[in-house]
């Protein structure tokens, strides 16, 4: 079979394909991103730009995700010892004596370049592979591809708190404009208090803060905001910090 047989025998299966040079580089100006699994549309890419290596893309565009085993960089030594928790699917061998795994896409699967180990690559939505069968590289296993495994899923780390930012001036007010200043650098302080004199520092700038809260210049509601944070920062416990910020400003009101 010709590298455009090839093309149009992966379309077949609903991959979509686009020509590749022999260096691996895409012939058509938008790379993977002309992938298509029309015959018409595939038959014109070879006339106007030939089918040396025949390229699919991954992910949506044709419902398949590829496990990429590097031979460097322990990749097979890597697959030797998983291949028993791997289903039976799809696989070919790379010009480099690789593997390429197919799987079906998982939806929001995203490429990925040895976060699962070294040598373990993902090709998945945005990327793409080279279908090496178009030039005699065997298929090593020829069985429909399998569900993406779970556990090459990386488990999404939870993101941490955003951090406070000092609230933008909607105006120009001069006591304002103040009063951030100074949140800001009580913030700062309370943060980077040592231990041991951590709550009694809370107390006493959450305390100098509250009058700016007469003239209007910050809301309570702010001032707890930023002062909790700045408290948990400084290694407090959230019990303590509510607790203390609480009596700071009612002191201050009395």
């Amino acid at each position: 079979m010709t590298p455009l047989e090839h093309a149009l025998a992966c379309a077949a299966r609903g991959w979509a394909v686009y020509p590749v040079g022999t260096d691996k580089i895409p012939r058509t100006p938008r790379g993977h991103k002309s992938a298509t699994t029309d015959p018409d549309q595939i038959r014109g890419m070879a006339v106007q730009f030939g089918f040396v290596l025949v390229g699919i893309a991954t992910g949506d565009a044709s419902n398949v995700a590829v496990l990429d085993i590097d031979r460097q960089h322990n990749g097979l030594e890597w697959w030797a010892a998983n291949r028993n928790r791997l289903p039976a699917t799809r696989t070919h061998r790379t010009r480099s004596g690789g593997l390429h795994l197919f799987f079906k896409h998982q939806p929001g699967l995203r490429c990925s370049t040895a976060k699962i180990a070294p040598g373990i690559d993902v090709r998945a939505e945005g990327g793409s592979i080279i279908y090496w069968p178009a030039i005699g590289l065997p298929v090593l296993c020829d069985a429909p591809p399998e569900d993406w495994p779970d556990w090459l899923t990386p488990t999404p780390k939870p993101a941490p708190p955003p951090a406070w930012k000092p609230i933008h001036a909607v105006n120009a007010d001069v006591q304002r404009r103040y009063a951030e200043a100074a949140l800001h650098n009580a913030v700062r302080r309370v943060a980077g208090t040592a231990a041991g004199s951590r709550n009694a520092n809370l107390n006493a700038e959450t305390y100098g803060l509250a009058r700016f809260i007469q003239n209007g210049a910050l809301s309570p509601a702010e001032i707890a905001k930023a002062m909790a944070h700045a408290g948990i920062a400084a290694g407090l416990d959230a019990r303590e910090v509510q607790a203390t910020i609480a009596s700071a400003m009612g002191g201050a009101a009395q």
